[in-house]
């Protein structure tokens, strides 16, 4: 089948794993993500015949075996980085949590508990949405394709298809809450025509590899 092949030979940028966003020197946000899914998505791709360059937050995994891992901790490096490696990229495919917000004035120095006070207020700034900006700088036909990952707790499919359209995405995955830092999920793969597929209770591996193939078989059905 054709699909079986559609990824060999190419690049594919993957994001993965949280982002941290600096209070002061010691202390950072972040979220739970532990970057499986990404890591799983590189290591099938791979093995796919694909040119793989991960660039993952801070994660405790391994690294795939013949994948370019390379690192990335905020936000903004992670976005740094994808535009830098997405210029030649065939596809892109965005499962990092990457943080919303980040801390208006970083401290240089480590916050120290002093004073009475029992609060402590903090100025948020949002962060530059990945996706969002590679999409909007993709200008002519060889644009990578790109794929986006939607984490929600409530409206799984409602706030997928948002991200799907306002994104410009050509694919988005919807998955529950539940699926972070859990070695298991079950997905819904949205294209701007509706359901694609669905994935339920699988190993990250798993829906890695039956992703990728649903992903293949849409993208040759659309070729002119």
């Amino acid at each position: 089948m054709a699909s079986q092949n559609f990824w060999r030979g190419k690049k594919i940028v993957i994001t993965a794993g949280p982002t941290r966003e600096a209070l002061d020197p010691v202390r950072y946000l972040s979220n739970a993500s532990s970057g499986r899914m990404g890591y799983a998505l590189a290591d099938a791709a791979r093995k796919n015949g694909a040119a793989v360059v991960l660039i993952s937050g801070p994660t405790a995994l391994p690294p795939p075996r013949a994948v370019r891992l390379v690192p990335a901790v905020s936000a903004r490096d992670m976005l740094r980085v994808a535009l830098r490696h997405a210029r030649n990229a065939h596809a892109v495919i965005g499962t990092a949590a990457v943080a919303d917000w980040r801390p208006a004035r970083p401290r240089r120095h480590k916050m120290k508990k002093t004073g009475s006070a029992d609060e402590l207020l903090l100025r948020l700034k949002k962060n530059p949405d990945i996706l969002k900006t590679l999409s909007h700088r993709r200008r002519d036909r060889r644009r990578p394709l790109l794929i986006g990952f939607a984490l929600e707790t409530d409206h799984l499919l409602q706030n997928a298809r948002k991200k799907l359209s306002e994104k410009n995405l050509d694919l988005i995955v919807a998955n529950a809450g539940s699926a972070l830092d859990s070695p298991r999920t079950s997905v819904v793969l949205l294209v701007p025509s509706g359901i694609l597929a669905r994935f339920r209770n699988l190993s990250k591996k798993t829906a890695a590899r039956r992703l990728l193939t649903a992903a293949a078989r849409y993208f040759e059905r659309r070729r002119p």
